[in-house]
């Protein structure tokens, strides 16, 4: 069964299933905060929350009851979720090996060495970019480098809330920025575009809210003490080698999961070599790393059957139609994009799923109106990074809360949000980039797809993505 077989005219009340996962995951998260859980919103399973809504999808239209699950395991088992959670097991991998390997640690010692005590808030936050940067996970580069930043706090005299929030912040440009974050994988895969190019069209709205907090940081976050230098070896740069490796591939455009497979190989062969692990050790961490993405395996997996359910009884076309509403061209479809998976993103507290969701949506809108489909992908990962680094409840925020606590160091939610300078400011560039995009003869993504159209396979059939 095609998918031209599976729409059926507009319809509103098709939406439910979504509306259903809100309430049956923000609504018991909810609940569990009022019964004083730790953690709330991490107390409700989503991939529970979206069988729970897929259910009720299967229970709705008037197809039989077999077709409708065809319908469902058809969307689980489209190409770009299936090339999805490929290289989300390929990127769990090389995440976990070489933060065994010590490629983490000697990365934080690196940018510790070379950063002065009086900048070092604005230290922190750039350290955090480059490791984000490089290993592709927010709430990895957050767990590393929270205790290392927390501990300049007593010595430097330094606001431990600004110091988290450089932390976060940075991590959320890395998250926003890398070639193998599960966002931008998922922003790439759902618009049919090359990483290289949604790269290059991001930087220029990341770069300068970036540039800006940087220096925000430099101006607020002035160390009134010192702490000792940590001093380099070679094997802290022989230990960094896979992430710059990665990077480099990254940006001649090779596949992702090639680049993520010699990522992995390399840093077991650079760990075995040091000593850092055993074969068997070797064996246990991939094992560990590819199993950890198991959650986000299955609600990626779901959320394609949730989106073709509500696809076939006609919800996707009564949104666009909506949406279409408020649309007169390419640059209010981005303002659209950008709405939709803000609003999706709060409700799930997850910005991959999010853009999971969102992702075809803002697909059609985009063939429909004739946006950039390159644009699309950088404005779906960009929403999505500034509402989740600033979401209390995001695993983020709540990741580096944990930390603080386990230092018995108290930081207030309030203080916290109100020292994160990067989402804010990612949101004003994305705004300004959309108001100024179209008004010059030859924009940022004209230049980008002319010169990848010069012997290259078009975005929706490369191989880099």
């Amino acid at each position: 069964m095609g998918l031209e077989n599976t729409k059926r005219s507009a319809s509103g009340l098709a939406l439910v299933p979504f509306a259903v996962f809100a309430a049956f995951y923000v609504g018991l998260s909810l609940f569990a905060s009022h019964l004083g859980y730790e953690m709330p919103w991490y107390k409700v399973s989503m991939p529970i929350a979206f069988l729970v809504a897929s259910a009720v999808s299967l229970l709705m239209g008037r197809r039989k009851f077999a077709e409708k699950v065809e319908i469902y395991a058809r969307g689980m088992g489209e190409p770009n979720i299936m090339i999805m959670c490929l290289i989300f097991i390929l990127a769990g991998a090389f995440a976990t090996i070489a933060k065994g390997s010590g490629a983490v640690d000697a990365a934080v010692t690196i940018a510790q060495a070379f950063v002065p005590n009086r900048l070092m808030v604005a230290g922190v936050f750039l350290v955090s970019c480059l490791i984000s940067l490089a290993i592709g996970t927010s709430c990895g580069t957050i767990a590393a480098v929270t205790p290392i930043a927390l501990g300049f706090a007593g010595p430097l005299g330094l606001n431990p809330a600004l110091l988290m929030g450089a932390v976060i912040g940075g991590a959320m440009f890395g998250d926003n920025m890398s070639m193998i974050s599960d966002t931008t994988i998922a922003a790439t895969r759902t618009q049919g575009v090359r990483m290289k190019d949604k790269f290059l069209v991001n930087g220029f709205i990341a770069a300068p809210a970036a540039l800006v907090a940087l220096f925000l940081y430099a101006a607020s976050g002035y160390a009134a003490g010192t702490v000792e230098t940590p001093a380099l070896a070679w094997r802290h740069f022989v230990l960094v080698l896979p992430y710059v490796f990665v990077f480099v591939l990254a940006l001649a455009g090779f596949n992702v999961m090639v680049l993520l497979f010699s990522g992995t190989l390399l840093s077991a062969v650079i760990g075995g070599v040091l000593g850092r692990f055993a074969f068997f050790d070797i064996m246990d961490l991939l094992g560990k790393g590819t199993l950890g993405m198991g959650e986000t395996l299955i609600v990626a997996l779901l959320a394609g059957g949730l989106f073709k359910s509500v696809q076939s009884n006609g919800g996707i076309l009564w949104l666009t139609e909506k949406i279409s509403k408020a649309i007169r061209g390419p640059r209010t479809c981005e303002f659209g994009v950008f709405l939709l998976v803000s609003a999706i993103n709060c409700f799930t507290a997850n910005n991959t799923v999010a853009i999971v969701i969102s992702g075809p949506i803002a697909k059609e809108c985009a063939d429909k109106f004739g946006a950039a489909p390159v644009r699309v992908a950088s404005v779906l990962d960009t929403a999505s990074c500034v509402v989740q680094g600033l979401i209390p409840y995001g695993a983020q925020i709540l990741i580096a809360m944990g930390v603080a606590k386990g230092l018995d160091i108290s930081v207030d939610t309030v203080s916290l949000v109100s020292s994160l300078y990067y989402q804010p400011l990612l949101a004003i560039a994305v705004f300004g980039s959309m108001l100024l995009h179209g008004r010059r003869k030859h924009s940022t993504v004209e230049l980008i797809q002319q010169q990848g159209n010069r012997g290259v396979v078009p975005p929706c059939h490369s191989q880099s993505t």
